[in-house]
């Protein structure tokens, strides 16, 4: 399955700010590794659609709101790896679909709108079981690959990468930075950046993915994580929310180092270590952001920026 993805890319950050701060500043490009299916969400992607495959199980069903790089992802995916794929979709259903649903469509997702009451329920038995009668034999991937086998592909994320002192990344279900921390020594510490407002509830998360996984049995370079903490001061109003201010952020930083940022997750992670630099907490060491992907949310969002 691998085969397919372009090998990672590094590329150095340097400006006035990094430079006095003794900084030195690189970003793992997982967002061009593949055109549709990049980022973090492959990786989360991987080990579900492995385990759904030796199951012999050929349709794929998930969760994700209409902006979802998850959705968006899974879509391509099955197209790409032949299974079919049912995307279950937070709330009611409006057309013309919006760039992420017409792509998944496209891609041959089927689309099944649900309520936001039954979709809280989306992580319990019943509904699952129910699912299961009402769409026959499917591998039930839950919303943004947050399960063990999506931490197991995270895992791999930085296999290949060596020397950096610290990791920073955006985080929305914590999935990816859990694996990020089993992947590293314990001089090595992860930074995440809750896009979501109030986001410390991830701290409880996390160790619960952590624990789970060290329990699991499934394979791990470490016996314990590396240190890692979140950083909650970047959300920008909360999840989805978008001001001017990292709209600019976003565009100035395209345009002085040629890398897209989207404004969900990335771009709010970028701002925040920039900042942390800018003010004296990150000096005197080598600091790795991972770009994980998510640029499709970029255009369902267009519409709505001028509204902030």
């Amino acid at each position: 399955m691998s085969s397919i993805f372009f090998p990672p890319v590094i590329q150095q950050i340097d400006n006035e700010i990094v430079t006095n701060a003794g900084v030195k500043l690189y970003i793992l490009r997982l967002d061009i590794m593949h055109p549709k299916i990049n980022g973090n969400k492959w990786y989360k992607l991987k080990y579900n659609l492995l385990e759904a495959r030796e199951k012999n199980i050929s349709t794929i069903l998930t969760f994700g709101g209409a902006y979802s790089n998850h959705i968006y992802a899974t879509a391509a995916g099955g197209n790409i790896f032949g299974f079919r794929t049912i995307g279950l979709i937070r709330g009611e259903e409006n057309t013309p679909l919006n760039p992420t649903l017409q792509f998944a469509t496209e891609q041959g997702m089927e689309l099944v709108y649900i309520d936001r009451h039954t979709y809280k329920k989306r992580h319990t038995q019943a509904l699952q079981n129910q699912l299961k009668q009402q769409f026959g034999e499917v591998f039930i991937i839950p919303e943004g690959g947050s399960n063990l086998n999506g931490m197991r592909g995270c895992i791999e994320i930085l296999q290949t990468v060596k020397g950096f002192n610290t990791i920073c990344l955006a985080c929305g279900t914590g999935t990816t930075l859990a694996g990020i921390a089993l992947s590293l020594n314990q001089e090595q510490k992860v930074i995440g950046f809750p896009v979501l407002k109030d986001g410390d509830f991830l701290n409880q998360d996390i160790n619960n993915l952590l624990t789970n996984y060290l329990n699991s049995g499934l394979p791990t370079p470490v016996n314990s994580p590396a240190p890692w903490q979140l950083v909650c001061d970047y959300h920008f109003g909360g999840y989805g929310k978008v001001t001017k201010e990292l709209k600019l952020f976003c565009q100035d930083f395209q345009t002085q180092y040629d890398i897209p940022l989207d404004y969900i997750y990335t771009g709010k992670m970028f701002y925040g270590v920039m900042d942390l630099i800018a003010k004296g907490f990150l000096k005197s060491q080598s600091l790795l952001l991972i770009h994980t992907g998510g640029l499709q949310g970029n255009l369902g969002l267009q519409g709505s920026l001028s509204q902030h």
